[in-house]
């Protein structure tokens, strides 16, 4: 089956201006007539929920956390892309599409980049408006650094906290709505199934997390904005929240995954300190523009950072890339780290680390200087590990950190469910292989602020639309299934807690499905997942009752479709016999050991659906085409 992701014609710049002027519209007399679901309130959700109130639509939003203010998009650290080229060094909309496109190793739209890329600039004129505190230069103008992946600085920030920032933007934007009766804001509550009649999608079921009570909710079309799956590893940078149920159910019934194994390994994470840590911290790809990479040449050399003199020291992304040098893409920086640590060339007391030293920078710029830029990071780092990064270097490792894979959408942003639109990380459409630094916020506020309140429009123009309400049989049956999935985990009564399970999991996605893999490893973590799975049904114990807060029963619920969606990205990876960006299997590499793609074989989005319990998922494809960039292989050297 060849999926049709209703790209418009003709050329590639006027695309999305084309399709705008094309997409139906419903009046403003009319848009109070329609409700819409967005689940989840981090960037992509508030921004989405704020724009379509606006519009006059009827939102109703809902957010695992007590405030949106508290969402996952605020951990992000470093920045957002845009096309200003305020710095005058070259940048330009076609270069942020090209830098997008090659940074994901040439599996992704060019159409949806290249509007993504048109879209940069409307988001930071917008977020200017909204009064985000950017940084800014001596002149006045925004200020902008350099992330990995692109030779140009294009990258807008407010020191380390610019998700935070921009979270406030949006959450007052969607505040505003709340206060004025057009969002009914529903905190503290999990999805826990969506509602499919008649091919549409019409509604969810619900959680409350306070009170344990199943809620109902009808409308006639949901949003999902409820992040990526990164926590399926365990150890991650996510929040402890973050969880792959809403798009897992919305796969169940009938929503096609796409590219599920396509994680993405962030190479400046602050390393893995014990057995029983639960979270990995992540430090901002930013730091790559003043700190300098390297490990000791010698692999039995164990003097202090200080004591090595330059002499002894392998700048190695220096060394190997010296177009690109500290700034080459996440996924080629964390593979060269863990092939120095292989190699024994590894710091710090478990050998699983790099330096990224400040030292020159500071001699260059200032310690003060320094301090503007990343001071709120060092004292981050420093609380977490006890190390002053003024005076002796970081020391990183590679982590999981976001997800590529993600629900399978049109141009629209519509699943194969209608009426089912999945935005931000949820989806998989703009990174490809591999995400460049600072474009996870620029996707979130595109799809949520300037692509879904057109496209939504669309669908509602198009369909016929009969009137439900949460009365209707289907709600029923959904909330009953999910008390059933209730009472059966907390029956189980079991010996092993939901977090030995997990971590268990997430020991054989890291091992056999994470940095590197091979077909021998995969097929092993197939059976070691399926085994996982039977034993979890039958031996966890869950704690509590479901009428009340209960934060193991959320557990186990999440943990549970993590078991069973992590036997899908084992699919996923051993149907993808190539190397492409994030997803290096070692059997497909170049002689200088980089990622080796199959563009006659394996350019195309690889889309799951679902065929039962225990029954491996139906392939279908949509072909990637490749209309305005060569296919070649990639390099930062």
């Amino acid at each position: 089956m060849q999926l049709d992701a209703k790209v418009p014609g003709g050329l590639l710049a006027e695309k999305w201006d084309r399709h705008r002027f094309d997409l139906r519209l419903v009046s403003p007399a009319n848009r109070k007539k329609f409700d819409i679901i967005v689940v989840g309130t981090g960037l992509a959700g508030s921004s989405a929920s704020a724009t379509l109130a606006e519009l006059g639509y009827n939102i109703k939003a809902f957010s695992l956390q007590d405030s949106p203010r508290r969402a996952h998009s605020i951990a992000a650290q470093g920045g957002i892309n845009a096309a200003k080229n305020y710095s005058n060094d070259g940048d330009s909309i076609w270069r942020l599409f090209y830098d997008t496109i090659k940074g994901g190793d040439f599996r992704s739209r060019e159409a949806n980049v290249y509007r993504l890329a048109q879209l940069s600039n409307n988001i930071i004129d917008h977020c200017v408006a909204q009064g985000i505190p950017f940084a800014r230069d001596y002149s006045g103008l925004l200020a902008n650094r350099s992330f990995g992946g692109a030779q140009v600085s294009r990258t807008f920030y407010a020191r380390g906290q610019t998700g935070q920032q921009l979270l406030v933007g949006a959450y007052s934007a969607l505040m505003r709505q709340v206060a004025a009766g057009k969002v009914t804001l529903f905190s503290r509550r999990e999805v826990m199934e969506l509602v499919v009649i008649n091919g549409q999608a019409r509604g969810i079921v619900t959680r409350n997390m306070i009170t344990g009570e199943i809620e109902t909710h009808a409308a006639d079309a949901v949003i999902l904005a409820t992040g990526g799956y990164g926590n399926v590893f365990f150890l991650s940078t996510n929040a402890m929240t973050s969880n792959v149920t809403a798009i897992l159910r919305a796969y169940k019934k009938g929503a096609f995954f796409s590219n599920p194994c396509f994680i993405q390994i962030h190479p400046t994470c602050i390393p893995v300190h014990g057995t029983y840590q639960s979270k990995l911290t992540l430090m901002s790809e930013s730091l790559r523009n003043d700190g300098r990479v390297w490990v000791p040449r010698n692999s039995s050399d164990t003097r202090l950072p200080h004591q090595i003199p330059e002499k002894d020291r392998d700048y190695f992304l220096e060394n190997k890339y010296p177009a690109f040098g500290n700034l080459v893409p996440r996924d080629v920086a964390s593979r060269n780290a863990k092939e120095q640590c292989d190699m024994g060339k590894g710091v710090g007391k478990t050998g699983l680390a790099v330096f990224l030293d400040f030292e020159d920078a500071i001699k260059r710029d200032g310690k003060e200087e320094i301090s503007k830029k990343y001071g709120n990071l060092f004292q981050m780092y420093e609380k977490i590990t006890g190390d002053n990064p003024y005076e002796t270097p970081m020391m990183i490792y590679p982590a999981v950190h976001y997800t590529m894979g993600g629900l399978w959408v049109d141009y629209n942003l519509m699943t194969t469910v209608s009426g089912l639109f999945a935005l931000g990380e949820a989806n998989f459409s703009d990174h490809g292989a591999n995400r460049l630094g600072a474009s996870a916020l620029m996707q979130g506020l595109a799809d949520g602020y300037f692509i879904i309140p057109y496209t939504i429009g669309e669908y509602f123009a198009g369909t016929g639309l009969n009137k439900i309400t949460d009365e209707h049989p289907a709600f029923k049956a959904a909330a009953q299934e999910v008390n059933s999935c209730i009472n059966k985990l907390l029956s189980i009564k079991g010996t092993r807690t939901v977090d030995d399970f997990h971590r268990e999991l997430g020991r054989v996605l890291w091992e056999y499905c994470g940095m590197e893999r091979n077909e021998r490893g995969l097929l092993k973590a197939q059976k070691l997942i399926q085994q996982l799975r039977e034993e979890f049904w039958e031996n966890v114990i869950v704690p509590g009752s479901e009428r009340d807060f209960n934060q193991s029963l959320e557990k186990a619920g999440r943990v549970a479709d993590f078991l069973e969606f992590g036997a899908l990205m084992i699919v996923d990876a051993l149907a993808r016999k190539e190397s492409c960006g994030c997803h290096f299997n070692e059997a497909y590499q170049t002689e200088e050991n980089e990622a080796k793609r199959d563009d006659e074989n394996f350019c195309h989005v690889a889309a799951w659906e679902y065929a039962g319990d225990g029954i491996k998922p139906l392939f279908h494809k949509e072909k990637l085409v490749f209309e305005n960039v060569e296919l070649t292989q990639r390099s930062y050297r």
